[in-house]
C-alpha cells in the first residue's frame, strides 16, 4: 500500500467513515494537535531512557491514540475516546511524583534539564488540544488531568536529574 493518496492535493481530508472536510476544520485541527502532543511525548521518552515514569508516558500514549480516532471518527461507537479510569490513573501518578517532591511556592518558568523542557512543550500543546476540544463540545476531563500530570512530571525530571525548578521571579 502506498503512504500517498494525493486525495488531500486539494486541501481536503477524510474522517473516519468517509466524510470530507478542509484540512483547516477544528476537528482536524484538534486531532492533529493531540498528534502532534503524542509525538511532543514521543521526544520527552527517547530523551530520557530508563525514566521512572516511562510507563506512564507509554500508556498516555496509546490514551493520545485512543482520543485521536475518537477525534477523526466523531459518528462512529467504535472509538469512545479515553477510558474514565485512566484520569484516576493519572492523579495517581501526580500524588506519587508531588510525594517525592518540595512543596511549590512560587510559580515556574519552563525549563530546567532536557526531559523537564520537552515535558513543558508538551503541556503547553496538551493546553492548545484541551482548548479545540472545548470548541468541539467534546469531553475535556482527560487532557485537564494530563495536563496536571506533565506539569508534575516536568518538577519530578528535574528532580531526578538534580537540576532545580527555574523559578520565576517579578523584573
Amino acid at each position: 500500500m502506498k503512504i500517498y493518496t494525493r486525495t488531500g492535493d486539494s486541501g481536503d481530508t477524510s474522517l473516519f467513515g468517509g466524510a470530507r472536510v478542509r484540512k483547516n476544520n477544528t476537528r482536524i485541527d484538534a486531532y492533529g494537535t493531540v498528534d502532534e502532543l503524542n509525538a511532543v511525548i514521543g521526544v520527552v521518552r527517547a530523551s530520557w531512557p530508563g525514566s521512572p515514569i516511562d510507563a506512564d508516558l507509554s500508556d498516555i500514549q496509546s490514551d493520545l491514540f485512543d482520543l485521536g480516532a475518537h477525534l477523526a471518527a466523531p459518528t462512529s461507537q467504535k472509538f469512545n475516546g479515553v477510558p474514565e479510569l485512566r484520569i484516576a490513573e493519572l492523579e495517581r501518578g501526580i500524588d506519587r511524583m508531588e510525594s517525592e517532591l518540595t512543596e511549590l511556592k512560587s510559580f515556574i518558568l519552563p525549563g530546567g534539564s532536557l526531559p523537564a523542557s520537552h515535558l513543558h512543550v508538551a503541556r503547553t500543546v496538551c493546553r492548545r488540544a484541551e482548548r479545540l476540544l472545548v470548541t468541539l463540545d467534546e469531553d475535556v476531563v482527560y487532557l485537564n488531568r494530563l495536563s496536571d500530570f506533565l506539569f508534575v512530571a516536568a518538577r519530578y525530571a528535574n528532580k531526578e536529574h538534580g537540576v532545580e525548578d527555574v523559578l520565576w521571579t517579578r523584573t
